[in-house]
């Protein structure tokens, strides 16, 4: 039976707040008890990589949630600098099609850094993707994406729970399933759609859980963090 320690080890708490300050008080509460933390956009327009080292000073493991997508050349410039700081996993979009993934994977192996592509958001629906011209179902759309990312020598992917056990069945063990739109069952969804538990997306084949509000509005982050697997 795995402990809550080594649970919280599959736990990337997304820092989306809006203060520096803020940030560093969830990561002070939280140090010691084995998760992850994001840096996502918002976070990283206030502070760019400068809360970094003191993340790992504090002993976690970061994931910066940036989504790289643009052109093949700028993304393999942008990992080489982003990499060289202490992130230890870095997403760019599927959607910027194999030579992007295939050029920001060799950056990111060349540094022994985790690259992982985004499929397609957690809160985009069936009704959001045919309004874009996606064609089939979501789930064919993550899977698509997947393989793609696989083919290009990306660690993982980024995708919901929902689509998890498909991933798993057709990308093999070694390949990474993070996870965000994770909602304990005491907590609310807010803008998230496809969402599971924790449990649930442990049990689906998720490698890692992102979970952000059910966690950093609580009160008391630490204690919300042990109670993610009531």
């Amino acid at each position: 039976m795995e402990t809550s320690h080594s649970l919280n080890e599959k736990v990337i708490v997304a820092l989306d707040v809006n203060t520096k300050e803020k940030a560093l008080d969830i990561a002070r509460e939280l140090a010691g008890c084995g998760c992850w933390l994001k840096v996502g956009l918002e976070l990283y327009a206030l502070s760019g990589l400068s809360l970094i080292q003191q993340f790992k000073e504090l002993g976690f493991k970061i994931f910066l949630d940036l989504k790289l997508h643009d052109i093949p050349t700028t993304v393999e410039k942008t990992l080489s600098v982003l990499t060289a700081s202490g992130v230890d996993m870095i997403n760019v979009h599927c959607s910027g099609g194999y030579e992007m993934m295939a050029r920001a994977a060799e950056v990111g192996h060349k540094a022994g850094k985790t690259i992982i592509g985004v499929t397609v958001l957690t809160s985009m629906g069936q009704e959001d993707l045919t309004s874009i011209g996606v064609q089939g179902s979501t789930q064919e759309q993550v899977l698509k994406l997947a393989m793609l990312a696989r083919k290009a020598n990306l660690n993982g992917v980024v995708s919901s729970a929902q689509e998890a056990k498909i991933l798993r069945e057709e990308c093999g063990e070694d390949f990474l399933l993070v996870t965000p739109g994770i909602r304990p069952a005491w907590s609310e969804k807010n803008d998230q759609v496809r969402v599971l538990t924790p449990r649930m997306a442990l049990e689906a084949g998720s490698s890692y859980l992102v979970v952000g509000r059910p966690i950093t509005l609580n009160e008391n982050p630490r204690e919300a963090i042990e109670h993610l697997w009531d």
